[in-house]
């Protein structure tokens, strides 16, 4: 008497779960993403400083304004002082009415610009004179308060 072998039936996976479980992975991470960065320019590099240290509240309300240099690929500067400042790049001394706009934008959005936080992200190598001129241009559109940024230095 002869016996037929069966082929055994292949178990499938279901990747149903799987593909959930990435997703609700990519959703919490995306939650949970500091989006603080989302205005800071990788070509501006922070000082350094022991005392600098992350804001204990987040600011309600801020304008953030990069400043530094247009750099090539080994770091070396291909340009004066600038302000990466909504895609564009803007000599420091000409930011004035663009200053001004966002004072009036503020103004239509019913939020006092004394309320607003200037923060300044200066390259290390910005002469100081410069930062001291783009808060004298803040100023002169109605800005009071100001902020700097800079890398915490751990020994």
């Amino acid at each position: 008497m002869r016996i037929e072998g069966k082929k055994a039936a292949l178990a499938e996976i279901d990747m149903t779960p799987m593909i959930d479980i990435v997703f609700l992975l990519i959703a919490f991470f995306m939650v949970i993403t500091n989006f603080e960065q989302t205005q800071a320019d990788e070509r501006v590099k922070l000082p350094k400083d022991q005392l600098a240290k992350p804001p204990e509240v987040a600011r309600p309300k801020e304008l953030v304004l990069n400043l530094g240099f247009t750099r090539d690929k080994q770091g070396r500067k291909l340009s004066e002082t600038i302000v990466f400042y909504a895609g564009e790049r803007i000599p420091v001394l000409k930011l004035g009415p663009i200053l001004k706009r966002e004072q009036r934008l503020y103004q239509d959005l019913d939020t006092d610009p004394k309320e607003v936080t200037v923060v300044i992200r200066a390259d290390a190598e910005v002469p100081t004179g410069l930062v001291q001129e783009l808060i004298k241009l803040a100023k002169e559109a109605k800005f009071e308060k100001f902020a700097m940024k800079a890398k915490q230095q751990i020994d």
